[in-house]
């Protein structure tokens, strides 16, 4: 995949890739919009609830079963083909869904608003039920947002449009996270989810003014199109000896962050630093470095190229971890806590961004939603599975080897980028070839 295009004229008012820089613009405005658009019911669906519920004076046991209405999010894969197989066709083939399912995110999140947390079983059903209806809804959300992003984004604006993406997410994610606690604690819980429902809604004139899809080529025409096709296209694209070191790098190119995720605020409590300090760190500095992370990830991306950005990012990843077990060997206070997380956080937002811009760049945009949704679903079992056994690790070799074993984590992916995106080449073999698109 490594072969250069000639060099085509450049059109008035175009930038050196040939690319109308106003366009650009539309593109990251809107996927960042969409971003928005997707962080906030899943925080509304967690954090959000959790807190009214806990307010209320719900049990925790019933309150730890909140997270089984996410499902979904795990389970999305096994319905995305159905928006591939049936497209809305106005606006286009992928916001005409995005449409619907934010305007019926709008209206679950209000209803969220009438309801009354109590140990009621009547109440506890309803609660449930609106937790699960919502997860449904924000699921499907994801898998047509991740297919428009993947559609609409040209190579060249694959990293920053990930960055965009991600910060649009973070900062729903700050302003339901904070700022509806903030208005719970002054207004009540009902207007915190009001609030969040008028974000939701305030994203949905950026939906209608998006740019517009182009007709995909050869649509998919069947179910069975629609369930068989996305995988015998990619095993085609790909070859079958490359398809499963594809799979495999997408399985643990993340890992080390997994790994570290799973233990960070144990070791954080473990190391005696106070749950304010925790939670003034993890909770608020960690997303502002996430950001700043994802923002350097995307304008590196634009200048490295893929394949030179998963290298380089997987390396700052490793940074990340083994500024852990700095602090653990070593110490340093809460002015090492703060060194830990941020680099760990900025590390984590450039992995973040070039990670999502290599899953778009295996999508065929006529299996998008699917191939999108399978692969994500690839990269969570590294997040759940792959991640289960740290504690377990961390108990027998002590917090510095820990550290250092996550490290250790990312050398599978180093040596599967060597065969899969050789540093000379601009995109990683396998990634989407329009040329092939008539599979």
């Amino acid at each position: 995949m490594g072969a250069q295009e000639p060099p085509q004229p450049q059109a008035s008012g175009t930038d050196r890739s040939g690319m109308d820089p106003s366009g650009t613009v539309r593109r990251l405005v809107a996927v960042s919009a969409e971003g928005v658009a997707s962080g906030t019911p899943l925080m509304v669906g967690s954090k959000l609830l959790q807190g009214w519920l806990a307010a209320s004076g719900v049990p925790l046991a019933l309150i730890g079963l909140i997270p089984l209405a996410e499902l979904p999010y795990t389970l999305k894969l096994f319905w995305a083909p159905l928006l591939d197989r049936w497209p809305l066709p106005w606006p286009d083939r992928r916001r005409g869904w995005i449409l619907v399912l934010q305007l019926l995110l709008v209206a679950v999140i209000a209803a969220m608003a009438l309801l009354r947390p109590s140990t009621d079983p009547a109440s506890l059903t309803a609660i449930g039920v609106m937790a699960l209806l919502l997860a449904v809804l924000s699921a499907t959300q994801d898998i047509v947002i991740d297919a428009y992003r993947t559609d609409l984004l040209p190579e060249a604006e694959r990293g920053a449009g990930a960055a965009a993406t991600t910060l649009g997410y973070r900062a729903a994610m700050l302003a339901v996270g904070a700022g509806g606690f903030l208005l719970a604690g002054r207004y009540g819980w009902p207007a915190a989810f009001l609030s969040a429902a008028a974000l939701v809604a305030a994203v949905i004139p950026f939906t209608l003014t998006a740019p517009t899809l182009q007709p995909v080529q050869h649509a998919v025409t069947s179910l069975s199109q629609a369930v068989l096709g996305p995988a015998r296209e990619f095993l085609h694209r790909a070859g079958p000896g490359r398809t499963w070191q594809l799979l495999l790098l997408v399985l643990l190119y993340r890992w080390p962050d997994g790994l570290l995720s799973a233990m960070a605020i144990p070791f954080l409590t473990l190391q005696g630093f106070s749950e304010a300090q925790i939670g003034l760190v993890q909770g608020g500095w960690a997303i502002a470095a996430t950001m700043v992370g994802t923002v350097l990830g995307g304008a590196l991306f634009a200048w490295l190229g893929m394949n030179r950005s998963l290298w380089l990012f997987a390396v700052a990843g490793a940074i990340g971890n083994l500024s852990y077990w700095a602090l653990a060997s070593f110490g340093g206070g809460f002015a090492g806590l703060i060194t830990a997380v941020s680099l760990e956080n900025i590390s984590g937002g450039m992995v973040g961004a070039v990670f999502v811009a290599l899953l778009m760049s295996l999508c065929n945009p006529r299996f998008s939603a699917t191939q999108y949704a399978l692969l994500s679903g690839v990269y969570a079992m590294s997040r759940s599975l792959l991640s289960a056994p740290a504690g377990v690790v961390a108990e027998r070799v002590g917090w510095s080897s820990f550290f250092l074993f996550t490290v250790a984590a990312a050398i599978p992916a180093f040596l599967l980028l060597a065969r899969l995106a050789p540093w000379g080449e601009q995109e990683a073999r396998g990634a989407f070839d329009p040329a092939r698109d008539a599979t």
